[in-house]
């Protein structure tokens, strides 16, 4: 609750981006503090109230699996509020656009390009884009996949933050990654609703030189 109402406070005093952007502009001591106190305090809550709201389907999509169904979380129209607005006060504030990856991490990126005030560069699968465009092929556990941008849409050293719902083995993400940066983009920071640590995909998006935050973390896969 008092992470919303910094939050609304910040868009109503600064709606061209809030706090953090205003910190950018001019960097008043209080609301610089302020900014570090809100992120440090989105950073360390637990979020139980948003991971209550998250599914768990038990053997999918094979036996042993127990998948993290963020749908039930969207249904929930306060749920979803808090996860993009705990997100955006988590995200960079010299970050200049922000890349969702197909399909459910286009709804979170949506949500946070709206609350900053930001562009929203989309990661789509094959076939869907019409204009000239590159991509890049990553393996799956079994066979490959491939995600791709179009040209032009990344200006060079543009700083971008990768968005999807959730983060496992880490495959898509550090594609996404490649592909931003073979764009001309410079990538970071990326930000996640889930994350499935015992599967090890933060830690290679670290190795990879991107800091990788989610708001919930639960055990297993």
């Amino acid at each position: 609750m008092l992470l919303a109402a910094l939050s609304t406070l910040s868009n109503r005093l600064f709606p061209d981006g809030g706090i953090e952007r205003a910190v950018c502009a001019s960097g008043p001591p209080f609301f610089f503090a302020l900014s570090k106190w809100a992120r440090h305090l989105a950073t360390m809550t637990k979020n139980a109230d948003l991971a209550a709201l998250i599914r768990t389907i038990p053997d999918y999509p094979k036996p042993g699996i127990l998948f993290r169904d963020v749908s039930t979380l969207l249904l929930d129209g306060q749920g979803f509020r808090q996860t993009i607005d705990r997100m955006a006060a988590l995200v960079a504030p010299d970050t200049q656009l922000i890349a969702g990856i197909e399909a459910r991490g286009f709804i979170v990126a949506a949500g946070l390009s709206y609350a900053l005030g930001l562009g929203k560069l989309m990661l789509r699968k094959p076939g869907k884009l019409p204009g000239e465009k590159i991509g890049i092929d990553y393996a799956l556990e079994y066979g490959t996949d491939r995600i791709e941008l179009h040209t032009g849409q990344v200006k060079p050293g543009q700083k971008v933050v990768l968005i999807d719902d959730l983060i496992a083995t880490g495959g898509t993400a550090l594609a996404g990654i490649e592909l931003i940066r073979q764009a001309g983009g410079v990538v970071e920071q990326a930000l996640f609703i889930v994350d499935l640590p015992e599967l090890g995909g933060a830690d290679k998006l670290r190795r990879a030189g991107v800091e990788p935050t989610a708001l919930i973390g639960f055990d297993g896969h």
